[in-house]
């Protein structure tokens, strides 16, 4: 179990990606059962933004974002805005990335994602990694370490938690 002062805000790809690749909802449901015990203990979360992203889906995973994560497992990004002003500021002033990459991170959740987890002291769960080259995307990672925001994989996360996904064989 994590310490009482770890916490974590979930980028929208480790939804996405769970449910796409490594947990799907009819294979592992332990996965989806552990987001939502945590999310009910206030130990983890996500943002409005994502959750927009996840709603445009459409899909099982919108839908068990609707009906089991949400309402408080998704927080409002509107008390970041000093952050996430910073954050905009800092790409802007990078000239390693072009001007369609730093256009993109102003329209999508990343920022809010990296903005939120600063203001609140709160973990930042991704599968995205820190590419300090990087010229057409600027990766959430390479953000959250200019800002000194703690990034962990979901898998890390799980571990932390000690979330222990068990097989049963067939009754």
């Amino acid at each position: 179990m994590s310490s009482d002062a770890t916490k974590f805000v979930l980028d929208a790809n480790v939804f996405i990606q769970a449910k796409r690749r490594f947990y799907p909802f009819a294979v592992c449901p332990g996965f989806w059962d552990a987001l939502a015990w945590h999310q009910n203990q206030g130990i983890l979360c996500s943002i409005d933004k994502v959750r927009a992203e996840l709603e445009i889906g459409g899909d099982e995973l919108w839908d068990w974002a609707r009906d089991v994560f949400d309402v408080r497992g998704f927080r409002d990004t509107a008390t970041a805005t000093a952050e996430y002003g910073q954050m905009v500021a800092w790409v802007e002033a990078q000239s390693q990335f072009n001007m369609a990459a730093k256009s993109e991170f102003m329209n999508v959740a990343d920022g809010w994602l990296a903005a939120y987890a600063k203001h609140v002291g709160f973990t930042l769960v991704t599968l995205e990694e820190h590419k300090p080259d990087a010229k057409s995307k600027v990766p959430l990672v390479n953000v959250c370490k200019a800002f000194d925001v703690t990034t962990i994989t979901p898998f890390e996360m799980l571990r932390s938690l000690g979330v222990n996904l068990t097989w049963s064989p067939p009754s």
